[in-house]
């Protein structure tokens, strides 16, 4: 008997995976050719583990001309049985660009190659076919006037018209609803249909069960299990007589909002649903125009609910699938209730595709399994945080550039029984910071946190700093510049999870406009601003940020000025606690009282506080290499000796900075000033 030969595009999608584990389990042996990018090769060979021997690459590319397979390649096939066209862009969100090239260009293609190798093509179509149809699509129905609202209906429309005119075309096209999840697993590979929905109803579940929930009757769509569609896609196509047909893989009857509410509501724990409002009190909102849609759009997006969807989230049509029940009459396949495998949906969904899901805090603790990143972790704040981050549960990427002290801190926590890993990297350095990030994202697969602490401080006078400009693009370089690299090298990484904040270690001569320190302060000035404006914009995304407006710590960076601080350090430990803090409780700011003493006094009364100001410039000296002259050795290393762990809570503050009681109530009422 001889072996039949299978060949099939967007194999190693979510459908195409699936049927082409079905067609390699066949008792006949068959031939399975997976047409598969040079790129994707390693995701195949994954794949491949689990399909045998029978399964094979065939490398080319769907959206290049000939599917991009050579004379020779051809040859060597020779005669295929079957061609299975799955390869596809699945998503109404897509660009129309990438729509057209996979959708049509790809289809065009695949023709030519199904028309070459003599093969019956199975042409998986979808119902976006039908459009705004109003009323009811039957299999033999395609070009009935209908409108094509999305650039994803209009291709597939076009798709489907270049199979049914191919000229000697053998083939069978097959129109699936919507596709959920497995109904036996609940796995689903991507957001789609009903699953822009959940997280939605997510926030519904933090509710009272006694809170009473009525729902609009309205968007309504059809939805089918993938195992459903593979397993009528891989019966169909062996079914004699059948080409030419349409086939429609839909379930018998539709769903609305409140059969998906009620489906998932016992496991997503949500209030009952007490009543069902008249579809109509939706429409105003689905249906908006002009300046109301555009309102409507940003509400969507803050609900993380894709606006496109809001255009098409009421199927017009409802479908007839007569020929798929004959084709499939005695095999046994049969659409399973909605509501029979709806919480397998759910719960597949909460655990690998809630978009909020990496929010979630272990309950062991909000820092416990976090991936925390901290440049200038070799001293100072950024060694005293890595230790007090590791204690509490997280994992540490301590990154600077002094590749001994950082061995000396990873080998100090992992002696407590932290997880630690050491880069050597230059936040000054594109190149660095890129391979850096690429590197840990590679190893551990994602980053939760970026504590920016590795800074750079210069105390000079600007009458003594008129021939320096170099000062000043040294400290932007580290300050500034350094820690905007490192939030871009993350930024689509957290956009992608929906999840990531920043703690930029600020300082409290921003409030205060430090003298002697032109350089230095506004560099952190800068940093404030870029959080402020980026904040703005990345909130949907779920990507904040904290300023920690630090005060004087015990760190290297201060020895040079001794004993000359205006105002008392506070430990290493201390700052630590605020970082942390600022991980934890994610403020916008982080202030202390004398930096909020200072932002009032430059508010209410701004001559006075310049006049108190230029007081303590006068009263202030420059640094010693300022002056001149050699600087004497500290009679005691700050912050050289090994940093004890923190013995405060993350709320501490220091003691020397202590607001009274009553005073500190009314400041935590200021929105993002925190002691």
């Amino acid at each position: 008997m001889t072996r039949m030969r299978y060949v099939v595009t967007g194999g190693t999608g979510f459908i195409g995976r699936r049927l082409v584990t079905a067609l390699a389990a066949r008792t006949d042996e068959p031939e399975v050719w997976v047409l598969v990018r040079r790129e994707s090769l390693s995701r195949f060979e994954r794949l491949a583990e689990q399909w045998g021997e029978s399964v094979k690459p065939l490398v080319g590319d769907l959206t290049a001309p000939r599917l991009g397979l050579t004379d020779e390649t051809l040859a060597e096939l020779g005669a295929v049985d079957h061609v299975v066209h799955c390869g596809a862009i699945y998503d109404v969100t897509a660009s129309d660009e990438a729509q057209r090239a996979a959708n049509v260009d790809g289809t065009r293609a695949v023709i030519e190659f199904a028309t070459a190798t003599h093969a019956t093509l199975h042409h998986v179509s979808s119902i976006a076919v039908a459009g705004t149809f109003p009323g009811e699509y039957t299999e033999a129905d395609f070009d009935v006037a209908q409108d094509l609202p999305t650039p994803y209906h209009q291709t597939k429309f076009e798709a489907e018209m270049l199979v049914r005119a191919a000229p000697g075309l053998r083939y069978r096209v097959y129109r699936p609803a919507v596709v959920v999840g497995d109904s036996r697993t609940g796995e689903m590979d991507k957001i789609d249909g009903p699953y822009y929905f959940f997280g939605l109803l997510a926030k519904l579940a933090i509710l009272p069960r006694l809170t009473p929930i009525m729902l609009p009757d309205t968007g309504r769509t059809n939805v089918v299990p993938v195992d459903y569609v593979v397993d009528a896609l891989e019966s169909i196509m062996h079914a004699p007589g059948r080409d030419g047909q349409t086939f429609h893989l839909t379930a018998p009857t539709s769903l609305g909002l409140k059969h998906i509410y009620l489906g998932v509501a016992r496991a997503a724990g949500l209030p009952e649903l007490r009543a069902t409002l008249p579809g109509s009190m939706a429409t105003p909102f689905l249906k908006a125009t002009g300046r109301a849609k555009i309102l409507r759009n940003m509400a969507a997006t803050q609900l993380g609910i894709p606006a496109e969807i809001l255009d098409v989230v009421d199927l017009a049509p409802t479908f007839t699938s007569d020929n798929a029940a004959e084709a499939l009459r005695d095999t046994g396949i049969r659409v399973p209730e909605f509501s029979s495998y709806a919480p397998k949906l759910w719960r597949y969904w909460a655990e690998h595709l809630d978009p909020d899901r990496a929010r979630r805090d272990d309950p062991a603790g909000p820092l416990v399994g976090r991936h925390v990143i901290i440049t200038g972790a070799s001293s100072g704040i950024g060694r005293a945080s890595a230790i007090a981050v590791a204690e509490r549960g997280a994992t540490v990427f301590a990154l600077a550039r002094n590749g001994q002290a950082l061995d000396d801190l990873i080998a100090e926590i992992r002696e407590f029984g932290g997880s630690a890993y050491a880069f050597t990297c230059d936040v000054t350095d594109s190149a660095s910071v890129d391979h850096t990030v690429k590197d840990i994202l590679g190893r551990f697969g994602h980053v939760d946190y970026l504590v920016n602490n590795a800074g750079r401080s210069i105390r000079r006078s600007v009458s003594a700093s008129t021939d320096r400009l170099h000062d000043y693009e040294r400290v932007m370089a580290v300050n500034y510049f350094g820690s905007v690299r490192m939030v871009l090298a993350l930024l689509p990484h957290w956009r992608e999870r929906r999840f990531g904040h920043v703690v930029n270690v600020s300082s409290a001569g921003v409030q205060s406009s430090s003298p002697k320190y032109s350089a230095y302060i506004p560099s952190k000035a800068a940093l404030d601003a870029f959080a402020d404006v980026v904040g703005t914009e990345t909130l949907s995304d779920h990507v904040t940020f904290t300023s920690i407006h630090m005060p004087l710590v015990e760190t290297p960076m201060i020895a040079p000025s001794r004993k000359l601080n205006p105002t008392s350090a506070i430990t290493p430990d201390h700052a630590a606690a605020m970082v942390v803090r600022g991980l934890v409780e994610k403020p916008a700011r982080i202030d202390t009282p004398l930096g909020t003493l200072a932002d009032a006094g430059m508010y209410f009364v701004p001559k006075l506080s310049r006049r108190i100001l230029h007081q303590v410039y006068l009263g202030y000296p420059d640094s010693a290499a300022a002056r001149g002259i050699a600087a004497p050795e500290p009679s005691t290393p700050v912050a050289q000796t090994p940093t004890r762990r923190p013995k405060r809570p993350a709320r501490a503050v220091a003691t020397s900075l202590r607001a009274p009681r009553p005073l500190k109530r009314a400041v935590r009422l200021i929105p993002g000033v925190h002691w």
